[in-house]
């Protein structure tokens, strides 16, 4: 790849032949060096030149994206698949305020197997997904997947519990209560082999990807025969698990003539939001469903709003796979381009189309009707709440007579025990909304016994120089992490936290930049630099509620932190400075034992029966814990 910058005081066509024309990327950024917009194109020349016509015919959003912007860059690449798969990163990246944001409505819940634990284990799951497990779902409602779950452990008993849970039942040498109700195997206590064990993992897994008629064909051949065998009370309990089997199978509605994998993608919205619904079919029947909604920052045509979507659902290989099918409501802009980089994402053809007639055209039309109805009940939340957003920021600009309303605002806090592990927090809010991405926590150096001053002082010359030291980068090598100023400072305290505030401002030349407001506890009192007095603020109004919600969210991140320290400090030191119990040890040890409490209530007996502790290891430990001194520091 070739890097190009182009700079200069306000964004404007760069000279002649200077563009390469070349497939790539191209950034525009604001003057804090900020990335606004990513895009790709075929041709970079082609596609940078129609930014730069008059702004009056170009789209409303494009040309507020133009007049922010001050540079722009490009990245040339060999090919458009390599140009898209760079987009795709950098959006991700830099999350441009311009280009559409999509954001999931909720968490959803999965059904999940542990593969990579030593006995598998099936749980539900909502978040960031982790390596050596598979995922099926997701579900709409929590209890939908639980209750799955329920019936499917009648069939494949495998264990739920917890790797806490499993290693207290081993050494307990009994199992829970699961067990005797037949909705575990019991691997805790060897009532299951290996080999059967992994069987049943994997014929849950068969399962739970739609291959249900080998598991349904097993267990009424088994009931058979253990009729005929004259073990009613066996075939009974078969019986059991077949109905259970065959319940899970009901929910999991067929909806296509033909077991095939695909995933049909519905949009619905207008021309500022959308909510895109994706219904996961394998084998023809729905086995999961997940929602989005679209903030389309962009001006895009259909096809291309579709092509946009496609980058986000299948930028990072989702947990049910790509098909081999993807259907769309509206016909991809570019077909080619993106069956080739789905077949390179899948490792095989997959092909994008429009479904014409026939259950995948009834299918497609249910996909978008629910896209519709989540579409209006997201309007009917969003305007309440954004509305509340825009009169908050706006009477905050006209009570504390702000130079512009405070998009950015950034809340600072303390927080510590008598002097002891002392922490400050900064909390910052974009567009009212949090920005937890953004927030910051600080450890504060030396010792300042209990002033909160000299620590909000320290605080504030980090955060600040930092700044002042990317702002003097060039904009290709600044990190992002404090480069942009807040339109608002608040502090959380009265007139001294106010004067810090100031001070440092003032002795790092910003006092003319950056606007400062402090919030007091006591009677939720704003003050500002230059009045005695507090400024009145409506106690009902939305901009008073907008500066204690960010104070309180700077308080409990500060103690939080705070807490972590505390915690880390005081449940670590009783296993500290023992000779031969290193940190892997130390860890193993409380892992094995159940946690420090459990450590410190362990007999000498029972720690010498850890067979790779040594016995010295073990007297040194029993030794360090029911020493007097040692104890009393740990409580």
């Amino acid at each position: 790849m070739r890097f190009q910058p182009y700079d200069a005081a306000m964004v404007q066509r760069p000279p002649a032949g200077s563009i390469p024309d070349e497939p790539g990327s191209y950034q525009f950024k604001d003057a804090h060096g900020r990335v606004i917009y990513v895009g790709k194109a075929k041709s970079l020349r082609q596609r940078l030149s129609n930014y730069f016509q008059n702004p009056a015919l170009l789209p409303t959003r494009t040309a507020q994206m133009v007049e922010t912007a001050e540079t722009v860059e490009w990245i040339q690449v060999r090919t458009e698949l390599d140009a898209l798969m760079l987009e795709y990163g950098l959006i991700k990246q830099y999350e441009p305020r311009f280009n559409i944001d999509l954001k999931d409505d909720k968490s959803y819940p999965f059904l999940t197997i542990t593969t990579d634990d030593q006995w598998a284990r099936a749980t539900v799951m909502r978040g960031v997904r982790r390596k050596g497990a598979r995922y099926f779902g997701p579900y709409a409602q929590a209890w939908a997947v639980r209750d799955t779950l329920d019936l499917l452990l009648r069939t494949f008993p495998v264990r739920t519990c917890s790797d806490t849970k499993l290693n207290r039942h081993a050494k307990l040498g009994r199992p829970c209560l699961l067990f005797h109700i037949e909705k575990c195997s019991g691997p805790c206590v060897g009532e299951v082999s290996r080999d059967d064990y992994d069987l049943m993992v994997r014929e849950l897994i068969e399962f739970l990807e739609g291959d249900t008629d080998a598991v349904v064909h097993r267990l009424e051949a088994e009931m058979r025969q253990a009729s005929d065998e004259l073990e009613f009370e066996r075939a009974a309990r078969l019986r059991d698990r077949l109905g259970a089997v065959r319940s899970v199978i009901e929910k999991q509605q067929m909806v296509l003539e033909k077991e095939e994998d695909l995933d049909i993608i519905g949009l619905s919205g207008d021309d500022l939001e959308s909510s895109v619904q994706v219904f996961h079919v394998r084998r023809g029947r729905v086995v999961g469903r997940r929602g989005f909604v679209l903030d389309l920052a962009e001006d895009l045509a259909p096809g291309e709003l579709i092509d946009r979507v496609l980058e986000r659902l299948y930028g990072e290989i989702p947990p049910l796979g790509i098909p081999k099918q993807v259907l769309v409501v509206e016909p991809s802009a570019q077909p080619e381009l993106y069956e080739e980089w789905l077949s390179t994402q899948r490792g095989s053809r997959v092909t994008i189309r429009v479904p014409q007639r026939g259950d995948k055209r009834e299918l497609m039309e249910t996909v978008v009707h629910n896209a519709t109805e989540e579409f209006g009940r997201h309007r009917l939340r969003r305007a309440a709440d954004h509305n509340t957003r825009a009169r908050a920021l706006n009477d905050l600009q006209e009570h504390l007579g702000l130079p512009e309303a405070p998009l950015r605002i950034e809340c600072y806090d303390m927080s510590h025990i008598q002097g002891t592990d002392y922490v400050g927090s900064m909390v910052v809010l974009e567009d009212g909304l949090p920005k937890k991405s953004e927030y910051r926590r600080f450890k504060i150096r030396g010792d300042q016994g209990n002033d909160d001053f000299a620590a909000m002082e320290q605080v504030l010359t980090r955060r600040f120089t930092a700044y002042l030291e990317e702002r003097a980068l060039p904009m290709a090598e600044r990190e992002g992490r404090f480069s942009y100023p807040p339109q608002l400072l608040l502090v959380d305290g009265g007139k001294g936290q106010l004067s810090v505030a100031v001070r440092v401002l003032e002795e790092l030349g910003l006092s003319e930049e950056i606007p400062v407001a402090s919030l007091a506890k006591r009677f939720e009192e704003v003050f500002v630099p230059g009045q005695s007095e507090p400024m009145i603020v409506p106690r009902n109004s939305e901009a008073l509620f907008l500066l204690q919600r960010i104070r309180d969210e700077a308080h409990r991140f500060a103690i939080s932190f705070h807490r972590e320290l505390r915690g880390k400090r005081m449940t670590t030191s009783v296993l500290d400075d023992i000779g031969g119990l290193g940190e892997v040890r130390r860890k193993r040890l409380i892992k094995e034992l159940g946690g420090v409490t459990a450590v410190k209530k362990a007999t000498l007996e029972q720690l010498q029966a850890i067979s790779w502790l040594p016995d010295s290891v073990a007297q040194a430990v029993y030794d360090k814990i029911h020493t007097p001194a040692s104890g009393r520091t740990t409580n």
